[in-house]
């Protein structure tokens, strides 16, 4: 019996003599080294925010400005960055790093009147900033402001992202304010102000006004906006020929100002009530945080 032999594979018609057939028109395996793919990165903006160098509007600002460089070279507005890249903020180098996710810290501060909200002040006028724990407060952002007569519940965070959210009108979050008005309101004016008033070009108007009991020389409302524009309550108020003698911020969003809380002092917000505020701007606190910015060493920021 004779051995059986493999036959060559047979040619399709009009094949060629000497075309390579498809099995044996593969390359031989090497070993190669793989190349790994780098990511895009992620926008510039979003990574400063959200390692509390400043709210993403700010950082925009600042990078329409020109005051962001990414390996020392201008920076536009959506250019997206990656770790190892040298990244400068007025010209002092900050360093990215990948970082593990991390749970995000919110204070609320009972703001008082006579503090401005910036980092520092020209004028030399004490800051919100101030009262804050001294070992946090280079990380956080302020989550909107509140004018330099203007008291109550003013939040802070380490999550540029949260802020941006909290601070953006297409989330739609509450602002709710205790105003105290110097001598009498006739309703005329409180239609006015729900249905809206011209001031300085604008049309402003609260989302609601309700006047509060009690009698004497001075009149409180409750008054409800979903915009943080500046002055804005005291503005509408004004427009009607009225004097503010106290306003106060009572609530932002979820978070209400705690009655125990002294004038001057902040807390951490408790984790339920941390978590209730991410789920009013759809945002996931246990969201992986990286990469983020932290200061390079041997600078300052």
């Amino acid at each position: 019996m004779k051995p059986r032999t493999r036959s060559a594979p047979s040619r399709k018609a009009g094949t060629p003599a000497g075309t390579p057939s498809k099995a044996s028109a593969k390359p031989a395996r090497t070993n190669k080294t793989k190349v790994a793919v780098v990511e895009p990165g992620e926008r510039l903006q979003k990574v400063m925010a959200r390692s509390g160098l400043g709210s993403r509007r700010e950082i925009e600002q600042w990078i329409t400005d020109g005051r962001v460089t990414v390996d020392r070279a201008p920076v536009q507005l959506g250019q997206r960055v990656r770790i190892g890249q040298e990244v400068a903020l007025d010209g002092r180098q900050v360093r990215i790093t990948a970082t593990r996710p991390t749970i995000p810290q919110v204070f609320v501060l009972n703001k008082p009147a006579g503090t401005v909200c910036t980092r520092r002040d020209p004028e030399r006028r004490p800051t919100a900033f101030e009262l804050l724990p001294a070992a946090e407060r280079n990380r956080l952002i302020a989550v909107g402001r509140l004018d330099f007569n203007t008291m109550g519940l003013l939040l802070f965070t380490d999550d540029g992202e949260l802020a941006h959210r909290l601070m953006h009108p297409r989330y739609g979050i509450m602002r709710e304010y205790a105003v105290r008005i110097f001598g009498e309101v006739d309703d005329a004016i409180v239609t006015r102000l729900g249905l809206g008033v011209e001031i300085d070009g604008e049309r402003l108007a609260f989302d609601s006004v309700e006047r509060q009991p009690g009698t004497g020389a001075n009149a409180w409302f409750t008054c409800r906006l979903l915009t943080g524009r500046n002055r804005e309550v005291r503005r509408l108020w004004e427009s009607q020929g009225c004097t503010v003698s106290r306003l106060l911020r009572v609530k932002f969003g979820t978070v209400q100002l705690p009655r125990r809380l002294p004038v001057g002092r902040c807390e951490a917000l408790s984790d339920a009530a941390r978590t209730e505020l991410y789920q009013a701007v759809n945002l996931d606190p246990a969201r992986e945080a990286a990469p983020a910015v932290v200061p390079a060493r041997g600078r300052r920021r």
